[in-house]
This record gives structure tokens, C-alpha cells and sequence, in this order.
């Protein structure tokens, strides 16, 4: 038992800092004007889809056809990588995963709630208590985020909620995941298709949506759905609320931004939060997992 609350810790842990570096890429590459938003999410997608190709060729020297795949998960996923992108043109980094993970948390609580999970009072305060620091985080002292922006990304939150649910009964996740990501890659070719008089790529603009697409979307998501095996719906929700703090010390590294008090306090009280709901948790014979 010790050992794999060790190992879904760990896999939880890479695939939190992975996300986190999702944002960090994508305001680094649109920030800067280096690529537009259509093409960002198309080499992200067809990186994500080259890279776990070959990973699930390696593990089953096989091509990853018909593994485990659908379409509503693939357009979950090209959902949740185009409405991220655009939403990124007029949303701060800190600002974006804050509306992200919320629609993140609050779409796969529904389900749990929905499915007849219920989580013990430990576990609501921590949410209660991380939930706080995440409305201090972003309150006062950064202006209101753009409406359409703010729409898109919970769009994109809710786009990955549903695919994450869909993904945690995959018998094989790291072809399932590569089956979505060569359905989902089409998809976004075609949206760069249609933007294309507005186009524009730069080698960094390119770099960052790739290093996006291989590393922390589609190694990310194989190593999380690994973690949701140990996980009810209500702690994935949880502790994805930490992605946030990690994005905005990824921000003060990468993007230069200003690390402050209110950062600080508000680090330590998600942080604090997501840690009381972990360990508040207590398994129940027949409860569902996720």
C-alpha cells in the first residue's frame, strides 16, 4: 500500500509540473509573438502525436491503431489545445491556469459527486482552504482577465476534465492516449488551414509549441493517467489546484514576472489545502477510483 501511494505521489507529482510547463510555453511562444495560436496548437498536437507514436511502437512494436482510442476523447483533446491557445493571446500565465484548473476541478468533482463519490470533511476543507489561496492568488492586484479569454479557457478546463475522465479505464494509456492525439492532430490542421493569412512561425515559436507537444502534453498526460489509477475524482481535482503556483514560479524563472508576498502565502495555503485533503482522505471498501 506504502509503495503505491509512493508511486501515484510520484507520477503525480511529474505530471503537475508537466502541465504547469504547458502554460510556461505557450506564453513564452505567443508572448513573444513567436508563432500564432493556430499553428502552436497544431505542432503541439503533432509532436504530442509523433512522440507517443514512437513510445508506444517501442513498448509494444507495434503501431498504435485502434489501442484504445475514440474520437469524442480526441475532440476533447483538440478542444482542450485550441481553446487554450487562443485564450493565451489576452490571458496571463498566472490568470489562465487559474481558470483552468478551476473548470478542471469543478468539471471532475461533478462527475465524482454525479457517480456517487462523496468526500469526507477533511477533504472539503482542504479544497475550501486551497480554493482560498487560488481567489488570493489572482485577487487584488491583477486586472480583470479578458471575457473572451476567460471563456476559452474554461472551455479548454472542461474539454480536459472530460478527456481525463474518459482516459482512466484505458488499458493501455500510452496507446490510447497516442490513438487521440493521431485523430486529434487533423483537427488542428485544419484550424491552421483556416487561419492561414495570419500564419506565423518562428524556429523559437516552433521549439516551444514542440517541446509542449512531446514533453508536458503528450508524456504528461501517459504519466497522469498512470496517477489517476490511485486517485478519486475529487484528489485529482484537488491537487491540480497546486499546477497554478507551479505555473507562477515557472512565470518568475521564465517569464520574468515579479515574485511577491501575496505569491508566496498563496503557494503555501493551496499548497496547505491540497495537503489536508490528501491526507484526509481515507480509502472506503467500493469506493470508486479514478
Amino acid at each position: 500500500m506504502h509503495s503505491q501511494t509512493f508511486t501515484t505521489t510520484g507520477l503525480t507529482l511529474i505530471a503537475l509540473i508537466a502541465f504547469a510547463a504547458n502554460s510556461i510555453f505557450c506564453r513564452l511562444a505567443l508572448s513573444e509573438s513567436a508563432i500564432d495560436p493556430a499553428s502552436y496548437t497544431a505542432v503541439r498536437l503533432i509532436s504530442g502525436a509523433l512522440t507517443l507514436w514512437m513510445i508506444a511502437g517501442f513498448l509494444r512494436h507495434t503501431p498504435p491503431v485502434k489501442s484504445g482510442g475514440a474520437w469524442i476523447s480526441a475532440t476533447m483533446l483538440f478542444l482542450y489545445a485550441i481553446a487554450f491557445s487562443f485564450a493565451y493571446l489576452t490571458l496571463s500565465a498566472g490568470t489562465g491556469a487559474l481558470i483552468l484548473f478551476a473548470a478542471v476541478q469543478i468539471t471532475m468533482i461533478g462527475v465524482g459527486l454525479y457517480s456517487g463519490e462523496r468526500p469526507r470533511p477533511l477533504e472539503w476543507l482542504g479544497l475550501f482552504v486551497a480554493l482560498a489561496g487560488l481567489v488570493y492568488l489572482v485577487s487584488p492586484g491583477i486586472s480583470a482577465p479578458s471575457p473572451l479569454g476567460s471563456a476559452l479557457m474554461a472551455m479548454a478546463g472542461i474539454a480536459w476534465g472530460v478527456y481525463s475522465l474518459y482516459g482512466r479505464g484505458a488499458i493501455d494509456p500510452v496507446a490510447a492516449t497516442a490513438d487521440n492525439f493521431l485523430r486529434a492532430a487533423p483537427l488542428a490542421l485544419v484550424v491552421a488551414l483556416l487561419w492561414l493569412p495570419a500564419l506565423d512561425i518562428s524556429p523559437m515559436g516552433f521549439l516551444w509549441a514542440a517541446l509542449s507537444g512531446s514533453i508536458s502534453s503528450g508524456i504528461g498526460y501517459v504519466i497522469w493517467y498512470a496517477a489517476l489509477r490511485g486517485l478519486t475524482a475529487t484528489r485529482a481535482a484537488t491537487v491540480q489546484l497546486s499546477v497554478p503556483v507551479i505555473a507562477a514560479l515557472g512565470g518568475v524563472l521564465f517569464l520574468a514576472e515579479e515574485i511577491t508576498i501575496r505569491l508566496i502565502l498563496s503557494a503555501v495555503t493551496i499548497l496547505g489545502g491540497v495537503a489536508l485533503a490528501v491526507l484526509g482522505h481515507k480509502a472506503v471498501p467500493g469506493r470508486q477510483k479514478i
